[in-house]
């Protein structure tokens, strides 16, 4: 019996998805104590699945042993689908409790499966059958499936000695520990580090609808009267940007940036170290000079080496860039008279005020035409023109908090492909940012099987009967997301490890880097940037204005992300020395002349994507990897005459979107 009173077996985690469109994740349904016992059930399910296939008499073939693996654990995926939902959109206790126990368990799960020898024993012999024509007629993405699968098991030492890969799996449920308590701590910090403003005066300059946000920031913390600036990106941002108040823009900015950053329980640095030790001598066990090395042999890049020299290459002139726009910042503050000199904590004001100066241009004036309902249009209205999609809203499917919405979605021909859900607003126990998850992966194994991806915000709810004004930088980071979601949505390929954004890292950003460019089309501008208030659409001078200014501050944006991105490189490539997160990266900015005026878009103590997981470990460069890409991309489309260009379009669907992992991204 689990804790809920009901047995393992009757849990709504475990049992397949029933209802409309394939089946759906049974939300309401779920308690947080159901996890534990459902999580041990699957993984014992999954664990016998696995020796089924490994024991089995028959010779090892594609058929009943690549595909074979590709059904396993289908219960586990459920399971495990739904928790994610519960650590990154509802965290709150019991989770964190829950996922710290979880977390070595599916590690251990993990290596089991890896270092299984009959099973790997036969993955091997029909890799081989394949790398020499023995194994029959198979496709281009069946021989890519297998090679991959030969290859996962090799990296993850299904080659080793018996000690070692038992050190091998004590490293990696150790680092699953570590990724929680890294990830609990900064999501600590953002829940409980509020910046408190009790006099109205102190929000000078901000809009009416950020005011207003703040205020119900505090009434729902029982403090109404006041204001709470939430420790969230999407909180910090329009005080740094707006507010004329310079001591409260620094109270913000120094919490923000501060998050793990702090001496006592929730302090993340201790925790990178341990991290980066541990990798490394992963890496070392694996036969990798250094955990750069181990991660970036299955990307696009090959090496380190050549995702350091990109990042080098760009890093001179963007510093530059940077370094004039802090010029032209103090040069403005001082004709103002303000006495001051250019703090991190200033530079996205003055940067405004440059920007309104250089361009007459205030994003200001902007915003009141950015809302977010209508922006969720034109995402929706871009996809249909550019795809075929049709969207459907849909009331007969559970969610897991009032505030998501889902959307059936069906192709050119009516054919239905999954479903998209959307959960937009900032709420306690939500992780900050934006991000995309799929729920289930489309396929076409045995029958088709429809995809469900959700992207996810953190805007501030609008109070009754107001509309979410969004900033244009959120805007843009929504289209970015839907473009993950597009890739998942249009995948049309047979296994689901070659499905939707199961693509290498630096590759997976190119589809949603792309779509950012639908967001200042003049199609979405002039159709869907429509006052909030007269309806009327964002005049032609603020447009002329947007389109001049593009590139504005591009100095200020590259050069916080390549920082982030160069300090996770070399961390990673100083192979098996104790390193002080803290004077490791005040020494790397220090080397590279990081103007002091910027700091890191994700600090070392803060940098979730390469310390509460190994995604994008020895990977954030991907971003200006894939910025490549989409740079060719997004010049086919003006080659053909505009954005909407029906042939790239279907070129773009065809040869990116559907084929996820089935063929090499190079080719």
């Amino acid at each position: 019996m689990s804790s809920s009173g009901t047995s393992v077996a009757d849990s709504p985690l475990l049992a397949p998805w029933e209802g409309p469109y394939g089946g759906v994740p049974p939300f309401p349904e779920i308690q947080p104590e159901q996890f534990e016992p459902a999580f041990d059930a699957a993984i014992r399910s999954a664990a016998a699945e696995i020796r089924a296939i490994a024991e089995n008499p028959e010779p090892p073939t594609f058929a009943n042993t690549i595909v074979a693996l590709e059904r396993v654990g289908r219960s586990l995926d459920r399971v495990a689908a739904v928790f994610g939902v519960h650590t990154s959109n509802l965290n709150v206790e019991p989770i964190p409790e829950i996922q710290r126990r979880i977390g070595p368990k599916l590690a251990a799960h993990a290596d089991s499966i890896v270092q299984n020898r009959a099973l790997f024993a036969r993955v091997e012999a029909v890799n081989e059958a394949v790398e020499t024509d023995r194994a029959g007629p198979l496709s281009g993405p069946e021989r890519r499936l297998t090679e991959n699968r030969y290859r996962q098991f090799v990296r993850n030492g299904a080659k080793l000695p018996e000690a070692e890969k038992a050190r091998l799996s004590t490293i990696n449920e150790r680092l699953a520990g570590l990724y929680t308590e890294f990830a609990q701590n900064v999501l600590h910090d953002e829940a409980e580090q509020i910046t408190w403003v009790e006099d109205p005066a102190k929000l000078d300059g901000l809009a009416a609808d950020v005011v207003d946000g703040l205020a119900a920031a505090a009434t729902e913390r029982g403090r109404p009267g006041s204001w709470a600036v939430r420790n969230t990106r999407s909180a910090m941002d329009p005080v740094l940007t707006w507010a004329t108040d310079r001591a409260l823009r620094e109270r913000v900015w120094r919490t923000f940036y501060g998050r793990g950053d702090g001496d006592g329980e929730h302090d993340n640095k201790p925790i990178i170290t341990e991290i980066l030790a541990l990798r490394a001598e992963r890496a070392e066990l694996l036969g990798y000079e250094t955990h750069a090395h181990w991660r970036l042999e299955v990307a696009m890049a090959k090496t380190p080496e050549a995702a350091m020299d990109l990042l080098s290459a760009v890093w001179p002139a963007a510093k530059a860039r940077a370094v004039e726009e802090v010029s032209d910042m103090q040069r403005l503050a001082d004709s103002r008279g303000d006495g001051v000199t250019i703090e991190p904590w200033d530079h996205r004001f003055y940067g405004e005020l440059v920007r309104k100066q250089t361009y007459d241009l205030d994003f200001n004036e902007v915003k009141p035409y950015l809302q977010l309902g209508q922006l969720i249009e034109a995402m929706l209205w871009c996809s249909t023109e550019l795809f075929g999609l049709h969207y459907t809203p849909v009331d007969d499917v559970p969610v897991f908090h009032p505030d998501v919405r889902v959307w059936a979605v069906a192709d050119a021909d009516g054919r239905h492909i999954g479903l998209w859900y959307l959960d937009p607003y900032a709420r306690e126990g939500k992780l900050s940012g934006a991000w995309m998850t799929a729920y289930r992966d489309s396929e076409h194994i045995d029958q088709p099987i429809s995809t469900l991806v959700s992207n996810n915000s953190n805007f501030v709810r609008p109070a009754d009967g107001e509309h979410v004004l969004v900033s244009w930088y959120e805007a843009r980071t929504l289209f970015h997301e839907f473009g993950h979601a597009l890739h998942g949505l249009l995948s049309d390929v047979t296994y689901p490890s070659q499905s939707g954004t199961s693509v290498s890292r630096d590759y997976v950003e190119f589809p949603s880097q792309l779509n950012e460019h639908w967001l200042s089309t003049a199609e979405v501008l002039e159709r869907f940037c429509r006052h909030h208030r007269t309806g009327e659409p964002l005049p032609a001078r603020l447009i002329e204005r947007l389109t001049r200014a593009e590139t504005f501050n591009q100095g200020f944006e590259t050069v916080e992300y390549l920082a982030s991105a160069i300090v996770d490189l070399r961390l990673h490539l100083t192979g098996r020395t104790e390193i002080d997160p803290a004077r490791f990266e005040h020494d790397t900015l220090a080397e590279l002349g990081m103007p002091p005026q910027i700091v890191m878009r994700h600090r070392t103590p803060q940098f979730a994507h390469v310390f509460s997981g190994d995604g994008y470990s020895a990977g954030y460069y991907s971003y200006l990897w894939a910025d490549a890409l989409t740079a060719d991309a997004a010049e086919a489309f003006e080659e053909a005459g505009g954005y909407f260009d029906p042939v790239v379009a279907t070129r773009l669907r065809d040869s990116v979107l559907a084929v996820g992992d089935s063929i090499d991204p190079i080719d």
